[in-house]
């Protein structure tokens, strides 16, 4: 199966903190592939460097089979790649229907027409500035803007971050539904129960090194691991 993101030994540093240690992964075309590890274990990192927001020193990023390494953020967007970061970052002093005018409009399905019928809520909301929003439009809002990139490609760091249980159960069946429209998804996450339930296949990253990779489904079905997730060590996870 071909992949439409390809990290080959990523070494990313703050200054002279040394942050990923060889980070590898992949993400299938047309599958959600998600990237799981507790607090601080190197995921945001790891979406800026694939970004070229926060460039690794050493390694390779191939996107769509084109090697984007040393290419700015602003040109991995335009390749076909949706980013929604962590904290959301939509305009908090524009309306609703502003802030999905912000990003240039790519030709494709996705359209602010399309994500109002996406999102209902936003579409109630139309004339709401953002900062009146509850935390889980402001994730539809986030994801909308992203998709009117028209992207072949979807990174989402945290979405369910600091959601109520039934909004974040809403926001990642629109994720697995972006899978039924044929994006490739990586899906960045700490809620690793429901990662894996719609995730075809998962990573642990754990102090900034890959330390499993495999299908979701195997990692779901073994409970100790899935708990150890809240604190592993890369020792617990290369035993066994």
């Amino acid at each position: 199966m071909n992949a439409s993101l390809k990290a080959e030994g990523l070494h990313t540093y703050y200054g002279k903190s040394h942050i990923l240690h060889g980070v590898s992964l992949e993400v299938a075309e047309g599958k959600i592939t998600a990237l799981l590890g507790r607090n601080g274990a190197g995921k945001t990192t790891t979406l800026r460097s694939l970004m070229g927001l926060t460039p690794a020193r050493e390694g390779r990023v191939t996107i769509f089979g084109v090697d984007t390494t040393r290419w700015p953020p602003y040109r991995i967007a335009a390749s076909g790649v949706g980013y929604v970061p962590e904290g959301r970052r939509i305009f908090a002093n524009l309306s609703v229907d502003e802030n999905l005018k912000v990003p240039r409009e790519h030709d494709g399905p996705w359209t602010p027409e399309r994500i109002y019928a996406l999102f209902p809520r936003l579409a109630e909301r139309k004339e709401n500035r953002g900062r009146q929003l509850s935390g889980g439009e402001q994730e539809m809002l986030s994801i909308g803007r992203a998709l009117l990139l028209n992207p072949k490609l979807l990174i989402l760091d945290e979405p369910s971050q600091g959601l109520a249980p039934l909004i974040v159960r809403e926001v990642f069946a629109i994720v697995s539904r972006m899978r039924d429209e044929g994006i490739s998804v990586l899906l960045v996450e700490q809620n690793a129960r429901m990662s894996l339930e719609i995730a075809d296949f998962a990573y642990v990253l754990d102090d900034g090194a890959i330390v499993h990779g495999g299908p979701a489904g195997e990692l779901a079905a073994d409970e100790a691991r899935v708990q150890a997730l809240a604190g592993a060590s890369a020792e617990e996870w290369t035993m066994g």
